[in-house]
């Protein structure tokens, strides 16, 4: 049964950087495609990035695009999530997710979910 354990989420300023680890057991991360969701309070969840089963293929959503970077490590076992010049409304809980494809961006195309871990910027 593959398990999916966020980490890295706290409170930063905005302009600030975090950078985000799922711990994934039960599965090896280089065989499969992921992706990171976000939801913020009062709002559908809704895409961040994905990476390839390749680790050779990204893609993000329109509001990271150029400041979020997404990655793997075999080595550890974990996807990771690199957040840069921080906003407010990057505020959220933060989940990592096994896609059913690489193109998956909704929740019927995600196998399994991490519980999350939140992230606050703070103007």
């Amino acid at each position: 049964q593959v398990q999916l354990v966020e980490s890295g989420g706290g409170l930063v300023q905005a302009g600030g950087s975090l950078r985000l680890s799922c711990a994934v057991t039960g599965r090896t991360v280089s065989l499969t495609p992921w992706a990171w969701f976000r939801q913020a309070p009062g709002k559908e969840r809704e895409f961040v990035a994905a990476l390839s089963w390749g680790g050779d293929n990204a893609d993000y959503g329109e509001s990271v695009k150029g400041r979020f970077t997404i990655s793997r490590d075999d080595a550890e076992n974990t996807v990771n999530l690199q957040m840069s010049s921080l906003k407010p409304e990057d505020t959220g809980v933060y989940f990592c997710a096994l896609l059913k494809r690489f193109w998956g961006r909704h929740d019927d195309e995600v196998t399994s979910w991490g519980r999350g871990t939140q992230v606050t910027v703070s103007s």
